[in-house]
């Protein structure tokens, strides 16, 4: 751990990349494990364009019941011991997988969302994006305001691209950084996943904070095994 400590008070370019386990801690079910059922539904089956075309009411009941649930949970100390450690690097980027908006509820500024934003909507016919933090929404599927088209949550499905210039940003930020923070990520899920080893690649000391051990685990500078609200406030004691 002091290692670690001394590779980030030394970095003048800090990248962390973070994915569900750290929301875990504050009550945000994960896709993958215990708390990935919803109804009986798998979050694989529902999170697809294939099964907003079969049944949009379905796949917005499920995000309704998402956003409900995030209205009511808080950013844990994992959280807001990145919103710490910005507040001390000038060079410092969080790149999150995350839909729920913690990171910026705990006070992170500089954050690329990889996998788009819960409280946004986008319209289906005319594309307008806007921000809705209404919870529940007062109609399922909502609609539009300017053109009345069912609207769509603002996020990245399975089988859908990710946004390219946040992707962008993400690659070009990793490639510059010190240190690599990689936390609460099972590491699977691709092309986020191979942020990992460009960090390695690029010359960065590559840091993971998880609570199981992950693909990349055994080839890392350091991988600590327990959860982000405990590991990350130590990291930047």
């Amino acid at each position: 751990m002091n290692q670690a400590r001394e590779w980030l008070k030394a970095a003048s370019s800090v990248v962390v990349l973070t994915g569900a386990g750290i929301s875990a801690e504050s009550g945000v079910p994960t896709f993958r494990g215990a708390g990935g059922l919803w109804n009986r539904q798998r979050a694989e089956d529902l999170a697809t364009p294939e099964a907003f075309a079969r049944d949009p009411l379905l796949v917005w009941q499920w995000y309704d019941w998402r956003r409900a649930s995030l209205a009511t949970v808080q950013p844990d100390s994992g959280h807001l011991a990145l919103a710490e450690l910005e507040r001390r690097k000038p060079r410092f980027t969080l790149i999150t997988q995350n839909v729920d908006g913690l990171h910026e509820r705990a006070g992170s500024r500089n954050v690329i969302r990889l996998h788009g934003d819960i409280w946004m909507v986008r319209c289906t016919a005319c594309g307008r994006e806007t921000r809705d933090e209404r919870a529940p929404l007062p109609e399922l599927p909502p609609r539009c305001e300017s053109c009345g088209g069912m609207l769509r949550p603002g996020v990245v499905w399975f089988g859908e691209a990710l946004p390219q210039e946040a992707f962008r940003r993400a690659n070009e930020a990793t490639r510059r950084a010190d240190v690599f923070l990689v936390v609460g990520t099972s590491a699977v899920v691709y092309p986020a996943a191979g942020l990992v080893p460009l960090a390695k690649a690029s010359g960065a000391r590559v840091i993971e904070c998880n609570i199981e051990e992950t693909p990349f685990s055994s080839g890392l500078d350091r991988s600590f095994r327990g959860k982000a609200g405990e590991v990350l406030p130590q990291l930047i004691a």
